[in-house]
């Protein structure tokens, strides 16, 4: 069982290392999930197409006839 002073030697470097900008622990799954955007590429980018697609026609449509 550790002491009370190790405790606190072993919180005062975990507190210096997190203020020192390194990563103190490995990133929650939680938090990688935040990251992860729910819509993958691929389905943005055929959203994207068929969105502009249709503006571009209808703009074609509205010009020519």
């Amino acid at each position: 069982m550790p002491t009370e002073f190790e405790i606190r030697q072993r919180n005062a470097k975990f507190a210096a290392a997190a203020r020192s900008g390194k990563k103190p622990t490995h990133a929650s799954r939680q938090e990688k999930l935040a990251k992860k955007s729910p819509v993958s590429t691929w389905t943005l980018g055929i959203i994207i197409f068929v969105v502009m697609g249709g503006v571009l026609f209808e703009l074609a449509r509205l010009i020519f006839l």
